[in-house]
């Protein structure tokens, strides 16, 4: 039986998609001062829990968060292999040296990257780019063309693959997908600058005639923050306060700058 990897609905559903920037932010800003594990650890435990609590199924949670998972060992065996020497000596050789305090790091970044990147993927997973310009224009009241053009591109963006798919198949087609990786790709490469080109000024001249770079404009849906909004906020902040308080009650806190 597969899998679907529809975003499920859940909590955040209810959250304007400019809150959701806003907790990532709250989220990864104060954990960037500090390199201890426990913080890290701490902030790891509190979002798997709260995703399970939001609705996030445990496979859709490993779908979605597999590129940290995969990245947060490889930073940490860097880390362990190539970090700031210190304390006893385990592994010594040419450039690597493997000490205590290289260990410390290693098991500090890979929290670290745990607990900042999964957070921010799962609170970005299922926004709505039609909402998220809405909330940009009429919540955080940024210029109405500076979003519609953004929002625009983004939905070009998506079309990428299927006009990169339908390239590779009509030069196949025509007998010039044997020329070599490189030139092949560099040529496709070509074309989809063109294209992207052509679909730009046409897009510009579309919205221009419909009135898009006009001073004034009304808004077919409100975008507006409610009670959802305050408390996910208020839960990222409570969140990394936990972090960093049990950072510091543990003896762990260490400041990046140090």
């Amino acid at each position: 039986m597969s899998v679907s990897n529809q975003a499920p609905r859940t909590a955040l559903d209810r959250v304007n998609p400019v809150t959701r920037i806003a907790a990532a932010i709250i989220v990864s800003l104060p954990l960037l001062v500090t390199l201890d594990w426990v913080s890290g650890a701490t902030m790891s435990a509190i979002v798997v829990v709260t995703a399970l609590a939001l609705g996030f199924r445990p496979v859709f949670i490993a779908r979605r968060v597999w590129p940290v998972l995969v990245f947060a060992p490889l930073a940490g065996v860097s880390m362990a292999l190539y970090g700031k020497p210190g304390g006893s000596v385990h592994v010594d050789w040419f450039l690597i040296h493997v000490t205590d305090n290289s260990l410390r790091l290693a098991l500090a970044v890979m929290l670290r990257v745990l607990a900042l990147g999964a957070p921010t993927i799962l609170l970005f997973t299922g926004i709505d780019p039609t909402d998220l310009a809405d909330g940009l224009a009429q919540v955080w009241r940024l210029p109405a063309r500076f979003v519609l053009g953004a929002l625009a591109g983004f939905r070009l963006v998506s079309r990428f693959v299927d006009d990169w798919r339908s390239l590779a198949l009509a030069r196949r087609a025509r007998g010039l997908g044997d020329t070599g990786a490189v030139r092949r790709w560099a040529s496709m490469a070509f074309a989809m600058l063109v294209i992207a080109i052509r679909r730009g000024s046409k897009l510009a001249t579309a919205m221009e005639a419909r009135g898009f770079g006009t001073a004034e404009r009304t808004w077919a849906r409100e975008s507006s923050v409610g009670p959802a909004d305050l408390a996910l906020v208020l839960a990222c902040v409570a969140a990394v306060s936990v972090a960093l308080v049990a950072a510091v009650s543990a003896g762990t806190f260490w400041a990046v700058w140090s």
